[in-house]
């Protein structure tokens, strides 16, 4: 029988307002306490960490960080929040930094030093996973 409530809680919680955890991205966008952008559009937040757009929306010099291609976390946020594959994205940095007109963001080999990173550089922008935030940044909204 509880499991019979369970599923029931379940199928009520959309409409009540409230989203189960399995709905909430696995990768999470993140930025430095300092920027005032609370929310991105999944075309800007791709623009930014294609290192096509250099900036915040309101101006502010954005500085990406990244894990490695092969990283799990990397390939999840890749695929599932900006919906490119971490080759497109490698393509799309190496053709910068060979042409000239660009470069690519910065690594980082893991994820505490992902946060690490973040948490001490203005502009910062990145992606952890729930267990990896702390107060010294902030979550920033995808539509």
């Amino acid at each position: 029988m509880a499991w019979l409530r369970a599923a029931l809680l379940l199928c009520l919680l959309p409409l009540m307002g409230i989203k189960a955890v399995a709905d909430e991205p696995a990768v999470l966008l993140v930025a430095h306490p300092d920027v005032t952008t609370q929310r991105l559009t999944r075309d800007t937040t791709r623009a930014i960490f294609a290192m096509r757009q250099r900036t915040w929306p309101n101006g502010q010099a954005a500085r990406v960080f990244v894990l490695p291609n092969d990283h799990p976390v990397h390939e999840r946020f890749v695929k599932e929040r900006l919906t490119v594959y971490p080759h497109q994205l490698q393509l799309a940095w190496d053709r910068m930094v060979f042409s000239g007109t660009g470069q690519a963001p910065d690594r980082v080999r893991h994820q505490a030093e992902m946060l690490e990173r973040i948490a001490t550089t203005p502009g910062a922008m990145g992606y952890l996973e729930r267990e990896y935030l702390d107060d010294r940044i902030q979550v920033i909204s995808m539509d």
